[in-house]
């Protein structure tokens, strides 16, 4: 007799228990850590969706500049797979760099105000579906390191930016850089706000990095989102991971 342990490969627990098979007659496993995400598993799946490497290599392949039917056809899956396997994610992203303002003392509110005193600001223009749908990102980053410090979609309007200025109060920003949009000047205090391209060429640079790096970014391309949701995601995905090392 031969004994081969289990182990979750979700969670790497060894508390694994047989629960059941599946209608194929596979062995279904369940798995009692309280802390994992996925509770049941298989060891042997027949469909390749179903794969946790195949998983995170729709999400890799997402962020290096492919579209929906091109991770299909790769991994040899159904794009529908690929759809719901980035839907997942929605829910884990986050729209403000929380691991910079973590890895600050709360004692020591002063130094967050230091770190991130002087922060560029932009809005870059994309769209969904088609070009009569604009979608636009506003970002901050930061004027020294040029780390994302937040970001928000939606429209070219001033609720947007008020959105992503009330992100930004807890890095204690006392200087603004950005282009002439009139938000800026509206809801931006004067002695606070600095107008010009002299000071944004850090912000002009992650906007053509975004555009080189994820297709749907691109000015002439054909590969586009048809739902915000995905816009949204696919974005979001590449600035958590690459901007606030948050693997999601």
């Amino acid at each position: 007799m031969v004994l081969i342990p289990v182990c979750c490969p979700h969670c790497d627990s060894d508390q694994v228990v047989k629960r059941g098979k599946t209608e194929n007659k596979k062995q279904r496993y369940y798995c009692q850590n309280p802390d994992c995400p996925e509770k049941t598993f298989i060891l042997d799946y027949q469909y390749q969706g179903c794969l946790l490497e195949v998983k995170k290599q729709i999400i890799d392949m997402a962020l290096n500049g492919s579209g929906i039917r091109d991770t299909a056809r790769v991994l040899k899956i159904s794009p529908t797979t690929v759809i719901n396997e980035l839907k997942k994610k929605e829910s884990d992203l986050e729209s403000v760099n929380r691991a910079w303002l973590e890895s600050i003392d709360p004692s020591k509110v002063t130094a967050c105000i230091q770190r991130v005193d002087e922060a560029e600001m932009d809005e870059m223009w994309s769209y969904v579906h088609d070009k009569g749908h604009q979608r636009w990102l506003w970002h901050a980053i930061d004027h020294h390191s040029g780390k994302v410090l937040g970001y928000v979609f939606g429209t070219h309007q001033d609720e947007v930016f008020l959105q992503l200025k009330a992100l930004l109060e807890p890095f204690g920003i006392t200087q603004f850089y950005t282009d002439d949009w009139g938000a800026y000047e509206r809801h931006l205090e004067a002695e606070q706000h600095t107008i010009g391209k002299q000071n944004t060429q850090k912000i002009e640079r992650k906007h053509l990095t975004l555009r080189t790096r994820i297709k749907r970014l691109a000015r002439k391309t054909i590969c586009f989102s048809k739902l915000e949701k995905m816009h949204d995601i696919v974005i979001g995905l590449f600035i958590n991971r690459y901007e606030f090392g948050v693997f999601v």
